[in-house]
């Protein structure tokens, strides 16, 4: 079968194409095959120190609310997906999203957490804990356009900015298992940008209601991001331009506040 190159093709086949399972397939086989639980049995552990340690274990707890917040809002929406193309891709977000918490919560247990559940309620960081409530709630709803905004472009631009600056100064398992997780999100991402972006194109979605959403989440994302990225041990210099990865992603659908 030849090679087939995706963006070549119109808006219907595109979305048969990409939003299969057999694309899915293909796209996660090279890094979960040979990474039980996200990375290669190979790679060794490096020494981290108690205080990396205890931070290490906070960043964790807040990726694994992260995850579950996408897992339940994911789940939510193969409901309410307009169609067949958008459910088989809300089916395989959810199972990205379960394979994410897995690979975290193992990630923990190799780090000496015996309890994750009550770690991560004791660390999970407010505001990330108001934004799945949020999410949760549009699902709840049942406001499609405006969760797939919510969750596969401001959740998942977030994550997938704060996941790249953390692999670049992780220790190397947890360095790997990150990348194999960023893969998943720009997947994720380029659904949320792809579909918002027609409907906007199309009137399916209102700009207004979107633009209202995301100044409601707005700022509880942003101090998420900031403790996410000081948690992870990014250097300070590097977060003003991180911060701007972060809007100009959202500001690409042109809804600036």
């Amino acid at each position: 079968m030849d090679e087939l190159e995706p963006h070549s093709l119109g808006d219907e086949e595109f979305d048969d194409e990409t939003h299969s399972f057999e694309f899915w397939f293909g796209a996660v086989e090279g890094y979960l095959s040979d990474r039980p639980y996200g990375h290669r049995p190979a790679t060794v552990e490096e020494p981290l120190d108690k205080r990396e340690r205890d931070r290490l274990i906070t960043t964790l707890c807040n990726y694994c609310t992260g995850e579950t917040a996408a897992l339940e809002g994911a789940s939510g929406l193969v409901r309410l997906a307009p169609n067949h193309n958008a459910k088989i891709f809300m089916a395989t977000q959810v199972v990205d999203e379960a394979r994410h918490l897995e690979v975290f919560l193992r990630r923990l247990a190799d780090l000496g957490v015996s309890d994750p559940d009550a770690e991560i309620a004791r660390r999970a960081n407010p505001a990330l804990l108001e934004f799945k409530a949020a999410l949760l709630a549009l699902v709840g709803n049942e406001d499609w356009s405006a969760a797939v905004f919510a969750q596969n472009v401001i959740l998942e631009t977030m994550e997938y900015t704060v996941f790249r600056a953390h692999a670049d100064n992780a220790d190397p398992v947890t360095a790997e298992v990150l990348r194999g997780v960023i893969s998943d999100e720009r997947r994720h991402l380029g659904f949320g940008e792809t579909h918002i972006g027609r409907g906007l194109a199309d009137g399916s979605a209102d700009r207004s209601r979107l633009q209202e959403v995301r100044g409601d989440l707005e700022a509880m994302v942003l101090r998420v991001f900031e403790d996410a990225l000081d948690d992870a041990g990014v250097p300070p210099d590097e977060r003003p331009e991180l911060g701007r990865d972060y809007l100009e992603a959202v500001d690409r659908l042109g809804m600036a506040l």
